[in-house]
């Protein structure tokens, strides 16, 4: 809903406040710190309470994320919506209470100001970056800058050699220095295309590397629904795409904000629905019956697709065959999740981002629990790799670095690159010692 909000912010500035409050479902987003942090990362620019131990939320009778209350200028509340609402009902709603307070004189118009937390952040080369994909073909390196609505290009060593998007949000295609993207997350590349989820724009974008030519290719700008059937690309509304991945001229989508996966095929220009009902769960089968449930992160091994289902704090795969189930290797349910290494059932997560395959292994960023962690696909085994646990900056190796909710990862070379999104940095991990170091970009 966030999206939304800040168009009705926007759209009603002199007339509404928004307050949010955050009532958090996994421990980490307990902690006012990594709060604070999601506010920044999110660009929300209403006041967030804390309600960590739900006083608001009982006080309210909440049920269900997300919850809308409409309160009246006298204090009363006089309407709620629980889930998501498109944003012209959204839109409509709020238009009719100010006609009708306006006439009763009861709205005050006198700006209201609240410092930003982003105002107290020092610059940085990158801003929470989300998705990193390195390319051994060509030797270099592709950044989702997410904050900074731009994708960095650098080689393995850090030397910066491209900019792609002028760094202001919106949706505008053009040569690389005056494109425009809005919050771009996952990555890939054929040859010298490379393929953006642009996430807030609800579109999928394509650089062509040689001219730097950078072209919507599936995507409204509108935030769509699930749907069924076969659509046009250039006129389907995406949801939130969050990560991709390329295999046989087909572009497959995390269609987090819906939790689907879809598919764009390049051929055709059209998009369709690859796996997932639109219901947010965890229930395995065939495909276009199963339920996933915000769907993050993507990668394959070529005969299979493999992904992350944050909110059930899953992984999962499924294959390209017409009559493949969804297969739940580690994960159970929405309100199943921790910090548990085993086998199958045994395994908690928390919230996991991004997955990357390489040489029968899963990399994992267990983003909630600051760690990389490798999944073994045949054996259902879940083992900590990388990371502490605890939130941090910090090289070395194996358990001895610390991470802060990292976001993407991508093996080339011998080395696996990591979004590490609250640090604003990417780090690089040896596979072969497991040592971390922080890659220094040199722009």
């Amino acid at each position: 809903m966030l999206p939304q909000l800040r168009k009705l912010e926007r759209r009603f500035r002199d007339e509404l406040v928004v307050i949010g409050v955050h009532s958090p479902k996994f421990p980490t987003e307990r902690e006012t710190e990594n709060l604070r942090q999601a506010v920044v990362r999110l660009g929300i620019e209403h006041p967030v309470i804390n309600d960590r131990d739900f006083v608001v939320w009982q006080a309210y009778a909440g049920r269900a994320w997300p919850t809308l209350y409409f309160i009246d200028p006298n204090g009363k509340v006089i309407g709620r919506h629980e889930g998501e609402l498109p944003y012209p009902a959204l839109e409509s709603l709020v238009q009719d209470m100010v006609s009708e307070f306006d006439a009763l004189g009861l709205i005050d118009r006198r700006p209201v100001r609240f410092p930003l937390e982003r105002e107290k952040l020092r610059p940085s080369p990158l801003a929470f970056p989300g998705k990193v994909l390195a390319d051994e073909a060509s030797s270099r390196l592709f950044i989702a800058d997410t904050n900074h609505n731009r994708i960095v290009v650098a080689d393995f060593t850090g030397q910066v050699v491209e900019i792609l998007g002028s760094g202001e949000p919106g949706l505008g295609d053009g040569l690389a220095e005056e494109a425009r993207f809005a919050g771009p997350q996952g990555l890939a590349v054929v040859g010298s295309t490379l393929f953006i989820a642009d996430t807030e724009n609800h579109a999928i974008r394509q650089a062509d590397l040689v001219t730097g030519l950078v072209r919507t290719i599936a995507g409204t700008g509108a935030q769509g629904r699930p749907f069924s059937g076969v659509r046009p690309a250039a006129e389907a509304a995406l949801n939130s795409p969050w990560d991709l991945a390329v295999v046989d001229g087909r572009v497959y989508i995390a269609m987090a904000g819906c939790h689907q996966i879809w598919v764009l095929d390049l051929d055709r220009r059209t998009v369709e629905v690859f796996a997932g009902t639109g219901y947010e769960g965890l229930k395995d089968g065939p495909r276009e019956l199963a339920w996933l449930a915000q769907t993050s992160g993507l990668t394959t091994d070529g005969e299979r697709l493999y992904f992350a289902d944050s909110e059930t704090s899953s992984i999962r795969m499924v294959g390209f065959g017409p009559r493949a189930p969804v297969v739940t290797l580690v994960g159970q349910d929405l309100f199943v999740f921790g910090d548990v290494d085993g086998v199958g059932p045994a395994v908690r997560l928390q919230h996991p981002l991004g997955v990357a395959c390489y040489d029968g292994v899963l990399y994992v960023v267990d983003t909630y629990n600051h760690k990389i962690k490798r999944v073994y696909p045949k054996t259902r085994g879940c083992y900590t790799w990388l990371g502490s646990g605890e939130p941090g900056w910090r090289d070395g190796i194996g358990r001895e670095a610390e991470f802060a909710e990292p976001g993407g990862l991508s093996v080339a070379a011998g080395k696996l690159f990591i979004a590490d999104t609250n640090n604003h940095c990417v780090r690089v991990a040896d596979l072969a010692t497991g040592e971390v170091k922080t890659l220094s970009l040199r722009f």
